[in-house]
Formats: structure tokens, C-alpha cells, sequence
């Protein structure tokens, strides 16, 4: 007995050192932190500033960005991402630690485990209306991209979840919602549907439209939404170079775009009691990107006015809006707040996404922010 003891003492001490130093660890990885993220995926409805390469898919669409020099900072190239590299929730993803990009619905390969993080339905041209998006060809509407998360996605979701209680499975995504631009551009100000009809009016209409598309959602099971709040785009180049301006921006598309947002954002406290178990976040990406355009060099930015890639004019066929294919590029891409002629380049978004997913500021994220809608 007297001479095991010493023969052991080593290794008894060095058990407790390990003990000591390693139980701390353990255990501080197996207990669940209190706001621990739990989302496993997204899935995306609207235009192009969330479109990943759905339009690539469809034939006759004037809407696509599958060339150079889109995508030219983009590990994948001209992916159909509107702007040069990653857009806005690429980049919400990687914050809320998705390992991969959601793929595009319209991809062939978006099908079996693909899908388990998520599908992004998102189409360039679309609108919340079924008729906008007709001057862009041909576009996946918001209302077919539901369809097809209803009759294809979800399906096939949980057969490979092997799990058919939808309600449970979709608790744990987010339902980002980026639409409502192109109903102004593309058919409001275009003169596509009644012109009788005022602005007040036609708002409306896509408010109205636009709820009934989220109750549908929830009906299926969503119950964590985020709705992006159309941007001033009538700061855009594309706006400016139609209608010079004094005062830098149209104001007829912006005062669209703050009438709908302030209905969107109202829509966010109306909505939800008709909603069980839902939570919605309203992302005021207009503000965010509005302040960067007012003080563009405050934001690391030099400028705010001109397109980044030449665009197609529409005195050559273009619609002053898409990259001219093949064109000249600017190099000091995270200088410019605007990739082409509506839309912004990755610096500008990664500002938004980190504004949307940790913003305290009410006036940006509302009620809070996606971080802690994420952690309910």
C-alpha cells in the first residue's frame, strides 16, 4: 500500500490538472446558451436585390445579371446576382452562420439535401402585383414564387426531413420578403395598369396584396419574417439620368417608396394578431441607405450618384438600369454606392445586413432587430 501510492500520485495529479482544465470547457459547450441562435435556413421571396440567379432560368427574361461584370468579386462569378459580388441576404446569412449560399429555386439542382438550409424564390422584375414585371419579360411574380414554395419546396422539404408537420419544421427559418420596388417602377409610373387609380390608392392595393401573401406563408407553417422596405431608388442613377434633378433625387419615386414603408412597417404591428405565433421584423433599408447617400464619405464612400459598371443607355436599347454585357468596370468597387443603375454594390449591402441583423435603433429595425428575432 505505501509504495502504490507514490507510484500513482503522478498520475492522480494529472488527472485533476486535466479535470481542472477541461470540465470548464465542456461543459460551457453542451449547455445551450439562453439566446442561442435557431435558424437553419432561409427562404427568400422578392426581386432583384435578393434574386440569387433564379431569372438565369428563364427564357425570354430581359431581368438577368448571368454576365460580366456581374458577379466580378464573386467567388462564383456572374451567379444572376445583381451587383458585383454578394447581395443582402448572402450576407444576412453568414451572419446568423449558414455555411452555404440558399440556392436558386429555378436551378435544376436545387432539389434533396440542397434545400435542407433553405430556397431562395426571388425573380429580377418581379413585383407584390401579377402584372408588374411585364416590361422586364418574363419574371416569377410573388404570389407564383409562393406557389411554388407551397406545391414544390415545402414538400420535398419535408420528405427529407421525414417530417410532414410543417408548422414545426418552417419555425426554425426566416422568411425574408424584398419586394414592392418594381411595382412602382415597372408599373405604377409606367402607366401599365389604370392611371385613374392615385398613388395613395394604388399603395393600397399592394399593402393589401401583400398581407394576404404573408398570412398565406403562415398559414403554411412560416412564423419568423423579415420585410425589407423598398429603397430610395429615386436617388438611383437610373432615376437621375431620366429626370435631372436640384435636388439630387426624383421625389415622386421616393415619396412612393416612404408611402409603402410606412405602410409596411404599421403592417408589422396590424398584421401579427392575425398571425399566431408569429414574429415580423421590418428592415428600413431606405433610411440606411438614404444616409449614405446624403453623407456618402461618412460611410466610406466617395460616390453616390454614378453607376460603378457602364450601363446600357436607353437611347442604345437598354433601360438605363443593367450593366452594359462585357462593359468597363470602376476598380474601386467599395467606393460606390451603386453598382449599376438601381442597384447597390456589396459594400453598401454588407452596411444594410449588418444594420438589419444588430441594428438597436428602432428607426432601422423594427420592432428589433434580426439577431434577437433569430434567438426567440
Amino acid at each position: 500500500m505505501s509504495q502504490t501510492a507514490p507510484q500513482n500520485l503522478p498520475h492522480f495529479c494529472l488527472f485533476v490538472i486535466f479535470a481542472f482544465l477541461f470540465a470548464p470547457s465542456t461543459c460551457h459547450n453542451t449547455i445551450p446558451q439562453k439566446h442561442e441562435p435557431k435558424i437553419k435556413g432561409m427562404f427568400v421571396f422578392g426581386s432583384s436585390l435578393v434574386d440569387n440567379g433564379n431569372n438565369n432560368f428563364l427564357p425570354n427574361s430581359l431581368a438577368k445579371a448571368d454576365f460580366f461584370p456581374y458577379g466580378v468579386d464573386f467567388p462564383l462569378g456572374s451567379s444572376g446576382r445583381f451587383t458585383n459580388s454578394e447581395n443582402i441576404v448572402d450576407i444576412l446569412g453568414k451572419k446568423l452562420g449558414l455555411q452555404d449560399y440558399i440556392p436558386p429555386f429555378n436551378d435544376p439542382s436545387t432539389k434533396g439535401s440542397k434545400i435542407l438550409h433553405g430556397v431562395n424564390f426571388a425573380s429580377g422584375g418581379s413585383g407584390i402585383l401579377d402584372d408588374t414585371g411585364a416590361l422586364a419579360g418574363n419574371v416569377t411574380s410573388l404570389n407564383q414564387q409562393i406557389r411554388n414554395f407551397e406545391e414544390v419546396s415545402l414538400p420535398e422539404l419535408e420528405r427529407q426531413l421525414g417530417n410532414n408537420n410543417s408548422k414545426e419544421i418552417l419555425s426554425e427559418f426566416l422568411f425574408v420578403v424584398g419586394s414592392g420596388g418594381n411595382d412602382y417602377s415597372l408599373n405604377y409610373f409606367v402607366g401599365l395598369g389604370n392611371n385613374s387609380v392615385s398613388l395613395e390608392a394604388f399603395t393600397t392595393s399592394m399593402t393589401d396584396t401583400l398581407s394576404a401573401q404573408l398570412k398565406r406563408l403562415h398559414e403554411l407553417g412560416a412564423r419568423k419574417f423579415v420585410l425589407m422596405a423598398i429603397n430610395p431608388n429615386g436617388c438611383s442613377p437610373m432615376a437621375t439620368a431620366r429626370v435631372p434633378t436640384q435636388e439630387g433625387c426624383v421625389e415622386s419615386l421616393n415619396r412612393a417608396a416612404l408611402l409603402f414603408n410606412d405602410n409596411l412597417k404599421s403592417l408589422v404591428d396590424d398584421i401579427r394578431p392575425q398571425m399566431p405565433g408569429s414574429n415580423l421584423v421590418f428592415v428600413n433599408a431606405y433610411k440606411v441607405l438614404r444616409d449614405i447617400i446624403r453623407f456618402p464619405r461618412a460611410h466610406g464612400f466617395l460616390d453616390a450618384r454614378n453607376s460603378c459598371c457602364e450601363v446600357t443607355k436607353i437611347s442604345e436599347g437598354g433601360t438605363g438600369i443593367l450593366c452594359k454585357r462585357g462593359g468597363s468596370v470602376c476598380s474601386n468597387r467599395d467606393q460606390f454606392v451603386f453598382f449599376d443603375g438601381l442597384h447597390p454594390t456589396k459594400a453598401v449591402n454588407i452596411l444594410v445586413a449588418t444594420k438589419a441583423f444588430s441594428s438597436p435603433l428602432k428607426a432601422e429595425v423594427y420592432p428589433f432587430n434580426v439577431k434577437k428575432l433569430s434567438e426567440i
